[in-house]
């Protein structure tokens, strides 16, 4: 039998954005770092970005691509209530294709060994498993945590709601599973293992003992005890141990047979010699992983008193479950749906590197006055003791840059003035898939590629005497692209033809067809959605007239002739 995919079908499925692949911007006085080190682990270039996630996703796929060692989110539920800090209703088919297109990112950003967790709840859990299977691989599922949200009860409801659900997924489980962490045994875990007999390897637990309903005929041979007795499995029953391991355990003294010697066998298996911890469970209580009610009361009223705080924070003990589980001191985490900010608050307590990403003033009002509570070491609740945080580090405050490409007033498309020669460069190289970096000898290598190949980007009208002396200083063994606003005194064939080393390209031409330029807001909010287009009405016969647009002149390539005009283009 032929196996089939299964994948969700909804309205809009095969509608995908073309992405601008935008710039950072950063803004050093919302940047924040401590005044001093605290240890040679400090980690100073942590990313709070502040935009549309998707956008952002988009903005970080270049550089970290392959390189994200754990992908926290918690996104909007789509319960169909309105929060105080976004609004959270949005029609089922369209909050699939939204997380769609963040998840398709977020498994290219993810490294090979490294793992994606979400938090959810039953209106939209079974809808989204079925789309990470679709996107992932069933194979790459690793399990569906119950995380006990809240220890209260509701009694205005049908059925009181106390967990949420976490969906783990590995980007290649055979390579998560190698790296994945234990978590630390628990007092009372440690106190199973004892010492009745005084043994010198120290603690011990009931390891192979007893016997069992199934087994052959030679698990069923017969044990002489130290006090002489001879016993042998029940009729029916057969020895858990072979006798070849029997007679090694023994002779190692590895067997406990009571404390009078007339007990059954027991093999030891000692505490020094199992795993440095124990395999995770996917019931996590509120005693073990926090509640958001704990978060709420226990740590951000008194964190920042004078912020009203979110109605369901993330406490942030379940975040040190997950980045205890899924990676280790200076593996990057991400975050892109922030809310208050507490996969940073607890990477940074942990020594992790983190991005998060938020669009909401929150980002403002709510996590970067508790970042800097933490890097002051500031912050005494949540996992400052656990992890014995004593403060640090720091991080940079970047923005989305707007749209490379926007209409002048005529409605053509033309470079954003807003960009300096330096942001243009770095755009255009990001859409070219150059690494953006600037010679300090050679101001024709803005970027690269490979160690041969350049990219150089000018405004400049370039003419046949400078291409030839800008492939002469290239040389034969070495590739440079040029962008640039025009070339003259000869054609693209002839240019190919002369020099071989350059490939010539025309700004803004070059990426008019690349994205959906100037669209912002991408964001799981119901308000920012496009309104649907019209269908087209016949137009009647032409007249011998011509529009505004084709009476109007030609703006200069770059936006020269824009004002500040609100006229309609």
């Amino acid at each position: 039998m032929t196996k089939q995919k299964l994948e969700l079908t909804w309205i809009g499925k095969e509608k995908r954005p073309q992405l601008e692949p935008r710039i950072l911007l950063e803004d050093p006085e919302r940047s924040y770092h401590a005044k001093q080190r605290i240890s040679d682990a400090d980690i100073f270039d942590n990313r709070l970005i502040f935009g549309d996630n998707l956008l952002a996703l988009k903005a970080l796929e270049q550089e970290f691509a392959g390189k994200v060692k754990c992908v926290f989110i918690d996104p909007p539920y789509n319960t169909g209530s309105a929060f105080t800090h976004y609004d959270d209703g949005i029609e089922h088919s369209i909050w699939l294709g939204l997380i769609r297109d963040r998840l398709e990112i977020i498994r290219r950003l993810l490294s090979d060994d490294g793992s994606l967790w979400i938090t959810i709840d039953d209106n939209e859990c079974h809808y989204l498993k079925v789309l990470c299977d679709e996107i992932f691989g069933r194979a790459s599922f690793v399990a569906t945590f119950a995380w006990e949200k809240d220890k209260g009860r509701r009694n205005d409801t049908d059925i009181s709601s106390a967990h949420d659900h976490v969906l783990l997924y590995a980007k290649n489980r055979d390579t998560w599973r190698k790296v994945r962490n234990p978590l630390p045994r628990t007092d009372a875990q440690k106190a199973r293992y004892r010492n009745p007999d005084g043994d010198a390897n120290g603690p011990w637990l009931q390891g192979d003992n007893g016997t069992a309903k199934s087994g052959g005929e030679n698990a069923r041979f017969p044990i002489t005890l130290p006090s002489g007795r001879v016993v042998v499995p029940p009729s029916g029953n057969y020895w858990r141990f072979s006798i070849a391991n029997f007679e090694q355990a023994r002779a190692e003294g590895r067997v406990y047979f009571g404390a009078n010697g007339d007990g059954m066998p027991i093999i030891k298996r000692y505490l020094s010699e199992v795993q440095d911890g124990v395999v995770p469970r996917t019931w996590w209580t509120a005693e073990e992983a926090g509640s958001n009610q704990s978060a709420k009361r226990d740590h951000l009223r008194k964190l920042l008193p004078e912020i009203e705080p979110f109605a369901t924070p993330k406490p942030e003990e379940l975040l040190k479950l997950v980045l205890h589980i899924s990676t280790n001191p200076g593996d990057v985490v991400l975050d892109s749906f922030a809310g208050s900010g507490t996969t940073g608050a607890v990477a940074h307590k942990m020594g992790r590197r983190w991005i998060m990403v938020e669009l909401g003033e929150h980002c403002h009002t709510h996590i970067i006055p508790r970042l800097q509570k933490v890097i002051d070491g500031q912050d005494p609740g949540g996992v400052t003791e656990a992890t014995g945080w004593k403060g640090g580090g720091g991080f940079r405050y970047y923005s989305l840059a707007p749209s490379l490409i926007v209409n002048d007033r005529w409605g053509n498309p033309v470079i954003n003035p807003e960009y300096n020669p330096a942001q243009l460069s770095e755009a255009l190289c990001k859409l070219e898939a150059f690494t953006y970096a600037p010679s300090e000898t050679r101001w024709w290598q803005h970027g690269h590629s490979s160690e041969r190949d350049f990219i150089v980007v000018t405004t400049q009208n370039l003419s046949a005497d400078q291409l030839q002396a800008l492939a002469d200083e290239v040389g034969e063994e070495q590739s440079l692209l040029v962008c640039c606003a025009a070339y003259h005194g000869v054609t693209a064939a002839k240019a190919a033809e002369r020099w071989p080393n350059l490939t010539l390209k025309k700004i803004p031409k070059m990426v008019l067809s690349r994205c959906e330029w100037g669209h912002d807001d991408y964001s799981l909010n119901v308000a920012n959605l496009p309104m649907a287009q019209e269908e087209p009405v016949a137009a009647p016969a032409a007249k011998a007239t011509r529009t505004k647009k084709q009476a109007a002149p030609q703006p200069g390539l770059f936006g020269e002739n824009q004002d500040d005009s609100e006229e309609e283009a």
